[in-house]
């Protein structure tokens, strides 16, 4: 299965989702490939944390690639990794339309109260675009750092229920200091010492819907 965290906005968490997604998604004994297609390297420098801090490594297989080498390389991949999670940058980019020509998923994220709901149609224009390249790519958007109050979250997901091409799913993420302090580490929510309960239920719905429902 290939997923891409993605979207044209950045900073609203898409490489915690990538990251997070893979962590679980190998622990369950899959093997599992996580590719940064961002400028940023967000994902890489993440891994490459993680395998210095701890003694068993990643647990996963970090790569960067970018441009058109992100279709073509991952094609190749494709038949060695049991699933590929793509983290692309914010931005419409030729990594993250390759990206897209050969995806299953891609998970776009949108921040409630920001700017971020405002670049849906863009989104949206670009998956009906990709689709005709890639007819069954499945595009899925949910609330990321929801608000622990729900009007904000209320509204946001009703903008998003307008748009076309993408589906509104009910798998919000809080916005919570598990994630950031997880990520600090080089671990994933569920790993952490001092557990939060509802950061790891909400990674987990995120996680089952895409892996079990899909």
């Amino acid at each position: 299965m290939i997923v891409i965290a993605g979207g044209i906005k950045g900073g609203s968490g898409k490489t915690t989702v990538a990251t997070n997604l893979a962590i679980i998604r190998a622990a369950q004994g899959r093997d599992v490939l996580l590719i940064d297609a961002d400028d940023q390297e967000t994902s890489t420098d993440f891994t490459a944390l993680r395998n210095e801090v701890l003694p068993e490594g990643a647990g996963y297989t970090g790569i960067k690639l970018s441009g058109a080498a992100v279709r073509t390389d991952t094609l190749k991949l494709s038949k060695k990794y049991d699933d590929i999670i793509i983290d692309t940058g914010g931005r419409d980019t030729t990594s993250q339309r390759a990206a897209l020509s050969i995806a299953d998923v891609i998970l776009v994220p949108f921040v409630p109260r920001s700017f971020d709901v405002w670049t849906l149609e863009k989104v949206s224009k670009l998956v009906a675009e990709m689709r005709s390249a890639n007819p069954t790519l499945k595009a899925y958007a949910f609330i990321n750092r929801a608000d622990p109050r729900g009007q904000d979250n209320n509204e946001a997901a009703e903008i998003i229920r307008d748009t076309e091409e993408l589906s509104f799913i009910e798998t919000p993420l809080g916005s919570r200091k598990a994630f950031c302090n997880a990520a600090a580490q080089g671990l994933a929510v569920t790993e952490l010492k001092q557990q939060d309960a509802k950061a790891i239920d909400e990674i987990m719905i995120l996680f089952r819907y895409v892996f079990e429902i899909n």
